[in-house]
């Protein structure tokens, strides 16, 4: 039996490869990200029952400093740029944002919560969150472009990527919602709060120490080298520069950020104890259908890393986008025309229906998260073929910026359609009346939103020419103008 041809031999590329246990613990930042994205989710609970803050001008701080959060980013690459340790570069920056952020969420949720503290002090401690987010997260997003340029072991990145990022909210939502929340009365309080705040950050802590293990081969100073013989400092007509030039990031941004205001708008607690407290009824059904759901979602997964690998990450995204699209309005009619409550009724015929439903929608999402993932790795190369500079933060600190600066106001959506019925002063609580009104903007929010976010995306998408085609002659082209370079050095040291 003859043995199957490499990607490097079959595009004439050497690529440069990653052990798996090294892309398994890189994609342990799920751990970080995904603990603490549980964590922060409750924030509006925070804000509420430790600050007293209203709902609405929740939505007006968490929309402010998601804006900030945004503007942090590319400035970030200055520090990305600048810090050489003899500790490595990756490291430092993924320990230090996690410290920061750490501790400003350990402040936000425990130790000034409940406190008599205003608005002022919950703001505050979130902007500090927030610039450790960034470093981490920023840190985190060039990972994949350093360890390979494979376009078969690229999606396998994302697959691991995604699995820990699917996991860890699932594990997590287990352990707060069916093990945390009973021990204190089944209500969202203060020490609830407290103690979601100590696990959460517990396991972002072992995410952290794994990352760092898993990157330690990668972070060196030849892994950030560019195509020309002198560095250049950074500017900040860089980031300009990329974003009017490199078209693959400008479609990214727009299919990408458009997904992502509506996920998060609908991936809001306040919306999650819409659909399953009161609409549905029960919001053990929530935590059933992470269980349920966790298996087939990795599958659907690796079956999506290897049509990426087959098919390239732009047309993963496509044809993923195109299914997802499909089950979402399917799930929507399924709601209209059922009666909701019968989806609480243990192994009902709507019950069973909604869970198919929503396993497919998952996988599906699934896939497209991981094509994602390579494709933003692509943009970062497609850049140094572009401009010869090997600047994998600049990149995503550019797309973070206009990313985040959209997707800010989801906190802002999610608080706005709570109090348009009528929730101006108060949290849903699981087991209020479901009106009219209450189903309406749950079944908007939750399927109307993604719907057209994923019509965006197959716009963006059909302006981007960065096929698998491309990606090939892109790193082909990257290869010959390095194999240059070294000729280059190699003439003058003899000289």
């Amino acid at each position: 039996m003859s043995k199957k041809p490499t990607a490097s031999e079959m595009d004439g590329v050497q690529y440069r490869r990653a052990k798996l246990w090294q892309i398994i613990l890189y994609a342990c930042n799920g751990l970080v990200g995904m603990s603490v994205y549980s964590l922060i989710n409750l924030a509006s609970y925070s804000a509420s029952i430790g600050y007293g803050v209203t709902t609405i001008v929740i939505g007006y701080i968490l929309t402010c400093t998601r804006i900030l959060d945004g503007v942090t980013d590319p400035l970030l690459a200055f520090i990305y740029d600048k810090v050489n340790t003899r500790f490595g570069k990756l490291r430092v920056l993924l320990i230090a944002g996690f410290l920061i952020e750490g501790a400003a969420l350990l402040g936000m949720f425990s130790l000034f919560s409940g406190k008599g503290f205003g608005w002022i002090t919950f703001t505050l401690l979130y902007i500090v969150y927030v610039i450790g987010y960034t470093i981490t997260n920023m840190t985190a997003q060039t990972i994949p472009a350093i360890m390979s340029n494979d376009p078969k072991q690229r999606p396998t990145i994302g697959v691991w990527t995604t699995a820990f990022n699917y996991l860890v909210p699932m594990i997590m939502m287990m352990v707060l919602n069916m093990v945390l929340l009973p021990m204190f009365g089944g209500e969202y309080n203060q020490a609830f709060l407290s103690a979601a705040c100590y696990v959460c950050l517990a396991m972002g802590a072992v995410g952290t120490v794994l990352v760092c293990v898993g990157v330690s081969a990668f972070d060196k100073p030849e892994y950030f080298s560019g195509l020309k013989k002198k560095k250049e400092p950074l500017k900040l007509k860089d980031m300009a520069d990329i974003l009017a030039h490199n078209r693959p990031l400008q479609c990214y941004i727009a299919s990408n950020a458009s997904d992502k205001i509506a996920q998060q708008t609908a991936s809001q607690s306040v919306i999650t104890t819409l659909l399953f407290g009161i609409v549905i009824g029960n919001m053990g059904i929530s935590t059933m259908l992470t269980v349920v759901s966790m298996i087939p979602s990795i599958l659907f997964a690796v079956v999506g890393a290897k049509y990426a690998g087959k098919h390239g990450s732009r047309k993963a995204i496509v044809t993923w986008t195109w299914v997802s699209m499909a089950i979402s309005i399917v799930t929507l009619l399924f709601f209209v025309v059922i009666d909701t409550s019968q989806i609480a009724v243990m192994m009902s015929p709507a019950m069973i229906l909604y869970v198919l439903l929503t396993l497919a929608q998952n996988g599906s999402n699934m896939c497209i998260t991981t094509a994602n993932t390579s494709f933003m790795a692509d943009t970062i190369d497609y850049e140094l073929d572009r401009s010869g500079k090997y600047v994998p933060a600049v990149v995503t600190g550019t797309y973070s910026l206009v990313d985040k600066l959209i997707t800010a106001f989801s906190a802002t959506i999610a608080a706005g359609a709570v109090a348009l019925v009528g929730y101006t002063h108060t949290m849903p609580q699981p087991g209020d009346t479901c009106t009219t009104a209450l189903f309406w903007v749950t079944m908007a929010v939750k399927f109307g939103l993604p719907i057209l976010g994923w019509l965006c995306t197959l716009l963006a998408m059909r302006f981007c020419k960065l096929d698998k085609e491309e990606m090939v002659n892109v790193q082909k082209r990257i290869a010959e103008k390095k194999a240059e370079l070294r000729h280059k050095v190699i003439e003058e040291n003899l000289q």
